[in-house]
């Protein structure tokens, strides 16, 4: 049982193995359990791991218990921890108060919500992801959303999908703008008139749209100025060779001496001011 526990046993689990009460403690006298928190002990020598406090933690708590929100990010492999604390949910009521950790109990979770990862007893990637909304920065929040979907453990798309599984959540609705914004697009219409509005106000001359340039059809071109603009309408779920494709596009506009931008559907619609900024102190650099 130690083995699976990263060297750790609960006395209520030593209990349901037969073992007495006074064997337990005569096991600790002998220094054969060492206690690492309360109703917790190690078998041999601590090893000092974050696996192991995490498990330490769990085991503590009792039946029910799981790691959840930063410790599970940092389980996961998507964030980090508070330093001073490790965060346990139990499936009940709990009122629980221990040194170094902020346990928060929760009545129930779906199964979905509830698995192991390396043994240890963690809240699912979805549901960690949901829980560290509300404690994260939007831009620390997007780290963890990446991070999740380079691991594999959870793309933007099924994360997405799976909100509507937490109704209610306080951190779904920071999760839907994040997602939102990265897989929000206009028509091409509508983006030609919001763009076209941002080019004016920048003091730009109307430029060409859906021209070929280089071999490429870009979306925004200035002739007279050596500037291409290119909108994405997605930036979660782009393809190997879609990048590759975007970035010989770019290579071959920048070999011809043309100054590049690459805006957001998001950015057009939602962040004209930046947009028009960027395009003022690119138009300095530009041929007159």
């Amino acid at each position: 049982m130690a083995a699976r526990q990263y060297g750790l046993v609960a006395r209520k689990q030593l209990l349901a193995l037969g073992f007495t009460g006074e064997a337990i403690d005569h096991r600790i006298k002998k220094g054969r359990l060492r206690p690492v928190s309360r109703g917790v002990y190690v078998v041999g020598l601590p090893s000092g791991t974050s696996r192991q406090r995490w498990m330490a933690a769990v085991l503590a708590c009792g039946e029910g218990a799981l790691l959840s929100h930063r410790s599970a990010a940092a389980l996961w492999g998507i964030g980090t921890e508070h330093k001073d604390r490790v965060e346990v949910t139990v499936l009940r009521h709990s009122r629980h108060r221990r040194s170094g950790m902020h346990v928060r109990g929760r009545p129930t979770l779906p199964l979905g919500d509830v698995t192991k990862r390396d043994g240890i007893p963690v809240t699912s990637p979805a549901r960690t992801l949901v829980d560290l909304a509300t404690d994260l920065t939007p831009l620390a929040l997007e780290r963890a959303v990446n991070e999740a979907d380079k691991r594999d453990l959870i793309d933007p798309e099924e994360l997405g999908t799976s909100l509507g599984g937490f109704a209610g959540e306080l951190g779904v609705a920071a999760l839907r703008r994040l997602l939102d914004r990265h897989s929000f697009r206009l028509s091409d219409s509508d983006l030609e008139v919001f763009f076209r509005s941002i080019a004016r106000s920048a003091g730009l001359p109307q430029p060409l749209s859906k021209q070929m340039v280089n071999g490429y059809e870009v979306d925004f071109h200035w002739p007279e100025l050596g500037l291409v603009v290119e909108t994405d309408g997605l930036r979660y779920h782009r393809t190997p060779s879609a990048q590759t494709r975007d970035r010989l596009r770019d290579q071959a506009h920048v070999a011809a001496g043309l100054a590049v931008l690459r805006f957001t559907h998001w950015q057009v619609k939602y962040e004209p001011t930046r947009v028009r900024s960027v395009l003022e102190r690119t138009a300095r650099h530009l041929p007159k």
